[in-house]
């Protein structure tokens, strides 16, 4: 009887062992997870990202020279025109829709403010031109020397991630604003791919949350991609609400991020406008009846253009227009302010298609441009 007493002790005293390692594990667990979010609260309320941008000086459109991609010729090895931005300002310049002395010129991200989503690891790895090589899939890149690298290729890509920070304070304060540039939504939070190497659609929302004191994002990405990396960098927030039409037939098929999306519309390749507009139609309207947002994040891509070469959807220019069109209207009826980012578009057309939409807008009142027709999304 003492030996089975002895036994019975010998486990008690195991089992509370094990229920304090666990205690202790869960613990450092949480205080580590503390830790990290007293850093990134610092990191985001120490940025310089939030410059004040004053409404009679400036509209709430960004961009900067320094977006476009241009090094040795090698950026023509992707399908991706990698002027479209200079192409886009270009176009609505000329068109006399927004006065190029009006558009706001972004901050550089710097490496604390992508700390605030990015891990250490994550951006260490971007100084290996190997691995940048394989995230926009140019192999020639993987050959160059890393700062040639850094400053051709991952500074234009900084300055977007800032313009689209940035968009996300502007329309707090305006109602609406554009980033002509952003939209790496296939990068998350460790890995980077299709072209983009930070989480520039992450980062926004997390700075809007601390400085902006926004707790209820909704996520719209219709470009022909699934946008995977916010989508697994969001996986356990539901303040952000995800919409994602996107061509299940094409890369990333990240079916893992797909679990994270909440009303998610997994078009074939070839699906036409009048599908295409219809199927949006709905979903906005379902949308509305169950998420109130306090910001809208527009991911509006052009390679759902008909004869995009990764697209492979038949969408029409008109039909663009009429698309963002109807996405701007439902942020406008659910009174919450909108940031549109470009994002994807792989054809020499896609740049003459966003100014045309973007004069749209101007031309329905659904934004306002000093040379183009005067209204507000809010």
């Amino acid at each position: 009887m003492a030996k089975i007493w002895s036994w019975v002790q010998v486990d008690s005293i195991r089992s509370l062992c094990v229920v304090s390692f666990h205690q202790r594990a869960v613990m450092a667990a949480s205080s580590t997870l503390q830790e990290d979010q007293v850093k990134q609260k610092q990191r985001i309320e120490a940025s310089k990202l939030y410059i004040n941008v004053s409404p009679d000086e400036k509209d709430p459109v960004v961009y900067s020279s320094s977006y476009n991609v241009s090094f040795l010729g090698i950026e023509k090895l992707h399908p991706f025109d990698a002027s479209k931005w200079s192409h886009v300002q270009n176009f609505l310049s000329d068109d006399g829709v927004l006065k190029q002395k009006r558009i706001v010129e972004p901050v550089e991200a710097t490496r604390d403010d992508l700390l605030v989503v990015h891990t250490e690891k994550y951006l260490d790895s971007l100084n290996s031109s190997y691995v940048v090589a394989q995230i926009t899939e140019v192999a020639p890149v993987a050959f160059l020397p890393n700062f040639l690298v850094q400053w051709k290729l991952l500074h234009p890509f900084r300055k977007q991630v800032g313009g689209t920070v940035l968009s996300a304070k502007l329309a707090k304060e305006r109602g609406w604003a554009i980033n002509i540039g952003g939209g790496f939504h296939h990068c998350c939070a460790n890995e980077g791919g299709g072209f983009c190497a930070y989480a520039d659609i992450t980062l926004a929302i997390q700075f809007a949350y601390t400085r902006l004191a926004i707790s209820r994002v909704i996520i719209i990405d219709l470009d022909a991609h699934q946008g995977n990396g916010h989508e697994r960098d969001f996986t356990n927030d539901d303040r952000v609400y995800i919409i994602d039409m996107y061509n299940e037939d094409i890369y990333p098929q990240d079916f893992k991020a797909r679990k994270r999306i909440n009303q998610a519309v997994a078009l074939k390749s070839g699906t036409k406008t009048d599908r295409y507009l219809a199927l949006l139609s709905q979903e906005l309207k379902k949308a509305a009846t169950i998420f109130k947002p306090e910001l809208v994040v527009y991911n509006a891509g052009t390679d759902v253009l008909e004869g995009d070469p990764l697209g492979r959807l038949l969408v029409s220019p008109e039909g663009v227009k009429q698309r963002d069109e109807m996405v701007f209207r439902f942020a406008k009826d659910q009174k919450s302010p909108i940031i549109m980012l470009t994002s994807g578009g792989y054809m020499k057309t896609s740049a003459r298609v966003i100014a045309d939409s973007i004069k749209n807008l101007a031309a329905k009142r659904l934004i306002s441009l000093p040379s183009g027709s005067s209204g507000s999304s809010s």
